[in-house]
């Protein structure tokens, strides 16, 4: 039997492309409430509540679609 085993990821590379566009730096995020942890949290793509999604949403004034992305890796189970 040949299965598949699906790892999904959520990624923040659309954060950093939103914040780049609009000039706003992680000293700007800092200043604004978003703690140092987070923003490390952030660059390795681990998780975060929905909470500061929301509020990362508001600083930069977008949607969450705009700052984060679904990635579906296909990984075959008998590798």
């Amino acid at each position: 039997m040949d299965e598949e085993r699906y790892t999904d990821m959520i990624r923040y590379k659309p954060l950093w492309d939103v914040m780049k566009k609009r000039r706003i730096t992680t000293y700007n995020l800092e200043k604004r409430g978003i703690a140092p942890k987070t923003l490390q949290i952030l660059r390795h793509d681990k998780n975060i509540t929905m909470m500061t999604a929301g509020r990362l949403c508001r600083i930069l004034n977008c949607s969450i679609t705009e700052i984060v992305e679904f990635v579906e890796d296909r990984q075959g189970m008998g590798e």
